[in-house]
């Protein structure tokens, strides 16, 4: 990392087609506009919104950047697309959803750009993986870290499908 290069965090989820498979296209879609130093276990979460879609896969990774917050967004934005993501319902089955869950330990609140991303204190799916590879790290605004954060949401509905490394296999 160079000194003007920030750590992010994204959030990466999929239900529709093959949904390991394109996670894994995902995280090779964001480098090397994001060096990607951790990756998660793979989950298999319950559908937040409408119930009558698949059951998604989730997962966090680490990386760094020197792309400045909206950089970032129109870039992972771009690999949704590449991955045939298109505009649905709001919850809705989706083929791809890459999130900015941290950008450093910067606030941002633009047009279309929330970081930290507004509901990350709320979700299970975002908060297991999260907690494998940050841990100890201090939400910017509520001042807890996401491991406090992650026991204080319900679990349920939240399953370990593979451990490390599944983005490798």
């Amino acid at each position: 990392m160079s000194g003007t290069d920030t750590v992010v965090y994204l959030g990466l989820g999929a239900n529709l087609g093959d949904r390991r498979g394109t996670l894994t296209a995902a995280l090779r879609g964001i480098e090397p506009a994001v060096r990607v130093n951790a990756v998660s276990s793979l989950y298999e979460t319950a559908p937040v919104g409408p119930q009558d879609q698949p059951a998604y896969y989730n997962a966090a990774c680490r990386g760094a950047t020197s792309m400045t917050p909206r950089a970032l967004l129109d870039h992972v934005k771009a690999v949704e697309r590449q991955l045939g993501r298109s505009e649905g319902p709001r919850w809705g089955p989706r083929e791809i959803d890459i999130d900015i869950l941290l950008f450093g330990i910067e606030v941002v609140e633009e047009e279309g750009l929330t970081v930290p991303h507004l509901e990350l204190a709320n979700r299970a799916f975002v908060l297991a993986p999260l907690a494998e590879i940050a841990a100890h790290l201090l939400h910017p605004l509520l001042g807890k870290s996401i491991e406090e954060l992650a026991a204080a949401v319900d679990q349920a509905g939240v399953r370990m499908e593979a451990g490390p490394g599944w983005h490798r296999i």
